[in-house]
This record gives structure tokens, C-alpha cells and sequence, in this order.
């Protein structure tokens, strides 16, 4: 579906059928999105006065685990204003002349969505002031000892800024947004809602039991569900007779190693690694992630924030521990010292 207005959207290259799918499951409207009800709520009335006073939106910055909308609410935001969007990631920019072709092809209010933001270079993010503030960057046109620089107007556009690790922002990045909201886990509820949507435009026949089976083993991400959900299609399309039970769900999530709380392979092997080789911890993130074979940033934004949600992993002051309810999960009898660690955010 193409979107209304003057909406363009930018993606990453994918394959043509996994990017038609892909965007067929994202909703169309705000008023389409499930959950985060504080947050649209918000973004609803900042987009409403926006447009009754013809101004561009705030600079906004969304944060939260991976998977939780936060690239849709961009696109979304774009709909509802009419303007374009160009999309893009902190990794990919090097140059701040990466940033000036993309900063002076914007027209009045169009949004520039910045997807990990917290890791662009300080250079870059230093570049951006000027632009988010004053509407304007320095252009230099020689190196060297002659070097000059030119200053370069800009339409009033809004940023976008989304990040799995809000503390790595630096302070005067953060205080350049005026909205910035906090996307958190769904419960299974609102996945169960996604998920309908989602097999309906599938056209997978699903029972209420099957749906239900597929939304509390999610994670609380809706991009979890809906990569779960293809997945147990193909084997209920093989292996069943095309329609998503309980049982079929069952059967299909156990084959991809996802267990009733959701758990996948990584995190039992992050725990059980906690448990069997540290004693169920204290043990920094560096080691935990030398011992299971992972990047320590995949380890810290897309596995912690979960096991830490569901009470399996505790933050210390001397570093990550295994709780009470994940010795019990996997079998062992927890010590004392796995019921009540000393919690710290860091």
C-alpha cells in the first residue's frame, strides 16, 4: 500500500517478497497501533497542535528495546503530518557530508528518522546542533590552510531519533528533543490484537487458543510475534492442516527452541552459562558474552532487557546474576543468594 500524502518511506534493501510482507503488517494509521496507548496519546497531540499552527513537529526521540515500533511510529508520524521521510542509521553515516545530502533535500516539515542514533560519531552529533536548533550548517569547501566554511539555511524539518541505549545519548543530544518517549515490552493482550491483524492479512487460519500460545512466548515485542507467527504457519501449512491451534503452535514453537516464557537458545545458554560455570553469578558482561559466543552490545540491548523483565537476570553492582526463578526454570535448586541480589541500573 503506498502511503496518503507526501509520505515517502525509505527501507533497507530487502528481498522484494519479504518487503512487501513486511510492510503489509505495519499499520497504515496511528489509530491502527496497538499498544503504547501513553505514547500515542502523546504523539496524537503533538502532531494535532503541530498541524493547527502550521509548524513542523518537535524533534523526537523514541527509546526502548528493539522491536517495539519505534521505526512504524516514525513512518506513521510522517502519514499523519503528510510529509516526507527519509530514513537512515547512526552506523551508516561517517562524513558530515553524509548528513548535508540528506539535511538540505528536506522541505518544510519533512521528518529525517534516525535510527540508532546513540551511535553516531561525536562529530556528527555535533554537526546536527546547528541543524536542530538554528535551521543551518557549516558547509566547509577546502581543507587545509585555506580552509573555508559557508553556512548552509535549511528548511524547518523534524528529527526523529530512535535507540535501544538512551544512557549513551550525550546530555546536550538528549535535551535537543522535545518529545521523547519511552516505548515499553507489550503485554500479551496487545500482541494477541497484532497477531490477529497479522493473520488476517496472512490469510492464516488461527483459533483464539493458537494466537494466544504464539502472543506469551513474543517476548513482549511485537516483531518477535510476528516473525514467531510466519513461522508457525509454514509448519502448520506442513506439518498440520493449515490452521494455527495451541497444540500446533506448541509443537511448532518447541521445534524453534522458543519455551513457554519465551526463552530461545541464547538465553538459555546466557543463563545456564551464569548458573553452571559462575555460580550463578556475579560476572561482568564481557565474560558472559565471551562464554556464549555473542557480541557483548547484542547481549546487553537484545537478550538482558527481557531476562531482566521476567525476573531472570538481576543487574549488581559487581555485575550480571542469575535469579531464584531462572535456577528453578532450568532445573537447579537456587542458593540464598540467587532470591534477593542487590539490584543496580548500570
Amino acid at each position: 500500500m503506498k502511503p496518503a500524502g507526501r509520505t515517502q518511506i525509505t527501507t533497507p534493501e530487502a528481498l522484494p517478497d519479504e518487503r512487501v510482507t513486511d510492510a503489509a503488517l505495519r499499520p497504515s494509521r496511528l489509530d491502527e497501533f496497538v499498544g503504547q496507548s501513553k505514547v500515542k496519546e502523546s504523539l496524537q497531540i503533538a502532531i494535532d497542535a503541530a498541524k493547527q499552527r502550521k509548524e513542523p513537529l518537535d524533534h523526537t526521540l523514541f527509546f526502548g528495546p528493539p522491536g517495539l515500533g519505534k521505526t512504524t511510529l516514525a513512518l506513521l508520524m510522517a502519514r499523519e503530518l503528510g510529509v516526507n521521510v527519509r530514513t537512515t542509521s547512526g552506523p551508516v553515516l561517517e562524513r558530515p557530508g553524509d548528513l548535508v545530502g540528506l539535511l538540505t533535500s528536506l522541505k518544510a516539515g519533512d521528518i529525517l528518522f534516525i535510527d540508532e542514533i546513540h551511535r553516531l560519531r561525536p562529530a556528527l552529533e555535533e554537526f546536527l546542533y546547528p541543524a536542530m536548533e538554528e535551521f543551518h550548517v557549516d558547509v566547509r569547501i577546502a581543507d587545509g590552510p585555506h580552509a573555508q566554511t559557508i553556512p548552509m539555511a535549511l528548511e524547518r524539518f523534524t528529527l526523529i531519533g530512535a535507540t535501544t541505549r538512551f544512557g549513551l545519548l550525550t546530555p546536550p543530544m538528549r535535551a535537543r528533543f522535545g518529545l521523547v518517549e519511552r516505548l515499553s515490552y507489550y503485554p500479551p493482550d496487545d500482541l494477541a490484537q497484532i497477531l490477529v491483524r497479522s493473520a488476517g492479512i496472512l490469510a492464516v487460519p488461527a483459533d483464539a487458543a493458537g494466537i494466544a500460545e504464539i502472543a506469551r512466548r513474543s517476548r513482549g515485542t511485537p516483531r518477535v510475534a510476528n516473525r514467531l507467527l510466519k513461522r508457525v504457519r509454514d509448519f502448520a501449512q506442513v506439518r498440520a492442516n493449515g490452521k494455527i491451534t495451541a497444540q500446533v503452535a506448541g509443537e511448532a514453537l518447541k521445534r524453534l527452541d522458543v519455551d513457554e516464557f519465551g526463552l530461545d537458545d541464547m538465553d538459555g545458554r546466557i543463563l545456564k552459562t551464569i548458573i553452571e560455570q559462575f555460580d550463578g553469578g556475579p560476572v561482568g558482561l564481557t565474560t558472559i558474552a565471551a562464554a556464549v559466543g555473542e557480541d557483548p552490545g547484542t547481549v546487553e540491548e537484545v537478550y538482558e532487557p527481557f531476562l531482566m523483565q521476567r525476573g531472570f537476570l538481576a543487574r549488581t553492582a559487581r555485575g550480571r546474576c542469575a535469579t531464584g526463578a531462572a535456577y528453578r526454570h532450568f532445573g537447579f535448586t537456587p542458593p540464598k543468594s540467587a532470591e534477593q541480589p542487590t539490584m543496580f541500573d548500570g
